[in-house]
């Protein structure tokens, strides 16, 4: 698992970049900060985000519709994040999993990495 663990570890600079852009790409904006942690096979990323102006308005008078969205675009971030870590840095993911909290614009992702 050293090994693993060593290779992340030099390409934590590489994801930052590939999850800003994803964020760009999606949302329109990029993260307000971001925070890389590596374990063993998994990449733990907590960033703080800015709320989409829009997603913003309407989730006062229709909250169950932002949920949604938030959502649908998690997946959409999940499949794109995945597809570039593979083909930049050429690491095979097993699995993404992420969250993100509207009310703080939290989020942390957990990428789980083929060993």
């Amino acid at each position: 698992m050293t090994v693993i663990t060593s290779k992340f570890h030099q390409s934590k600079k590489d994801l930052a970049f590939l999850y800003n852009r994803v964020n760009q790409e999606i949302y329109g904006t990029g993260v307000k900060k971001q925070r890389i942690e590596t374990f063993d096979d998994r990449v733990i990323i907590f960033a703080q985000h800015k709320r989409v102006q829009a997603l913003q308005m309407l989730s006062q008078n229709f909250h169950h519709l932002t949920i949604s969205v938030d959502s649908a675009l998690i997946v959409e971030f999940k499949s794109l994040f995945k597809g570039l870590i593979e083909d930049a840095l050429h690491l095979k993911v097993k699995t993404i999993l992420k969250d993100y909290d509207p009310a703080t614009e939290e989020a942390c992702t957990i990428i789980y990495f083929e060993e």
